[in-house]
């Protein structure tokens, strides 16, 4: 795994994070202030976070006048959306593998087994 993509799922291990990705998800743009609102934290603690944030790539933040508005940047996460499909697809290949060797083991276990005069 990337560099890029350990600070992504880093940034998304935390909650405060994931329901501010939420409410950006839903388009609208918002400042720290208007975040801070949001959680039991103060405004430097949701800057703390939102930096986290656009660290990873999750978040663009503009400069507006006085303000700092903060957008859903969301390829991140496509590019996570894709790492787990991989890795879900990986291990469905083994698991497939494995039915098919036990099921080979199993069936060459009870060759024979019909021509055995103890099995009656």
């Amino acid at each position: 795994m990337t560099s890029r993509m350990q600070r992504l799922f880093a940034a998304l291990a935390d909650p405060v994070r994931r329901t501010i990705i939420d409410v950006l998800a839903r388009g609208v743009s918002r400042t720290a202030t208007e975040f801070a609102g949001d959680f039991n934290i103060t405004r430097q603690g949701v800057t703390r976070h939102l930096d986290r944030l656009v660290e990873a790539g999750l978040v663009r933040a503009e400069h507006v006048g006085r303000e700092t508005r903060y957008t859903l940047s969301p390829e991140p996460l496509t590019d996570a959306s894709d790492w787990i499909t991989e890795v879900e697809q990986q291990w469905d290949r083994r698991l497939a593998d494995l039915k098919t060797y036990v099921e080979e083991a199993y069936q060459e276990s009870t060759k024979g087994d019909d021509d055995d005069p103890d099995n009656d």
